[in-house]
């Protein structure tokens, strides 16, 4: 088996699997509760790595292009309530980050974005427009960063 179900991602076109996963304060946040506005879903591998960090700050620092085009942004990986909480408190993300603890790693399963072997999120990314719909996604390899510009021209073909 592989270890990333890489067939399994949603597709532009796709209705994006609902989810409802804990906060940095464990409020649920439901994907269907932001029906009406677009919203942007970043799996990423674990708080306070390097690579994940310097993703997150430039999502967090170009946060009014989100604005400007309606968009939730939504972080998720599988770590604990409590690492995505300190992490946050840490830098000042500006978003949600959201953990997909428990049971570990379904949501990040149900967008083909879990190693399973290692129990993380692999970096994915996916556009969901205000129906639901998958308009845009990217799934990087492990060590390959996401390009920040690729969110901008998804965005702009909204």
């Amino acid at each position: 088996m592989a270890a990333v179900a890489e067939d399994r991602h949603p597709r532009p076109g796709d209705l994006a699997p609902d989810f409802t996963l804990p906060d940095t304060h464990g409020t649920p946040v439901h994907l269907g509760g932001h029906r009406g506005r677009p919203v942007l879903l970043v799996f990423y591998p674990f708080a306070f790595s390097g690579t994940c960090t310097h993703e997150l700050a430039g999502l967090r620092d170009n946060l009014e292009a989100f604005d400007t085009a309606g968009a939730t942004l939504l972080g998720i990986s599988c770590d604990s309530v409590f690492a995505q909480k300190a992490w946050d408190e840490q830098q000042g993300f500006g978003f949600d980050l959201l953990s997909d603890f428990w049971p570990h790693g379904e949501v990040a399963r149900s967008y083909g974005v879990l190693d399973e072997r290692r129990g993380l999120a692999v970096r994915g990314s996916f556009l969901v427009d205000a129906d639901g719909v998958v308009r845009w996604s990217v799934v990087n390899p492990p060590g390959r960063a996401r390009d920040l510009d690729s969110y901008r021209r998804a965005l702009a073909q909204l």
